[in-house]
């Protein structure tokens, strides 16, 4: 038995759009692809307020060169989140929360990996391109799992 999936709705907003706290840590994820790493330090995502982005920033010199470079920030945040991404950007003055840096260590632990057969039987019935995507993620899952260093 298939499941039925609107033709129009993106990935993006079947995983992440149903719940706003989840399109706002969708968002939040993104914020460092988008702006880059120096940049993402010296901001904070705040909330998602419909199609507005609330963004913090340490002072009016801040708010104006993330206002002056929006555009790009909001194509960015597109490519990424899809139709999940913000329209405009608004800011917060004041103290930015510290973020972690990337010298911290961090520690993953990796579930047991499943037996291939699962990882494909979990594919099946999915469209195509869908379908192409999960066993490819699967594909670097599993490698992990074994110790490679397919990223």
């Amino acid at each position: 038995m298939a499941l039925e999936r609107p033709a129009d709705a993106s990935l993006a907003r079947r995983l992440f759009g149903a719940v706003p706290a989840r399109t706002l840590a969708l968002v939040r994820a993104a914020w460092p692809h988008a702006v880059g790493p120096d940049l993402a330090r010296r901001t904070e995502v705040v909330t998602l307020e419909g199609m507005t982005l609330r963004i913090r920033v340490p002072d009016a010199r801040w708010r104006k060169e993330l206002h002056r470079m929006q555009p790009d920030i909001l194509a960015r945040l597109r490519e990424t989140t899809g139709e999940l991404a913000p329209r405009r950007l608004g800011f917060v003055e004041g103290p930015v929360a510290v973020a972690p840096t990337a010298e911290r260590p961090r520690t993953v632990t990796l579930a047991p990996a499943p037996p291939p057969a699962a990882v494909v039987a979990g594919a099946a019935g999915l469209e195509p391109d869908l379908r192409a995507r999960f066993l490819e993620v699967a594909a670097r899952y599993l490698d992990r799992a074994k110790g490679g260093t397919h990223a």
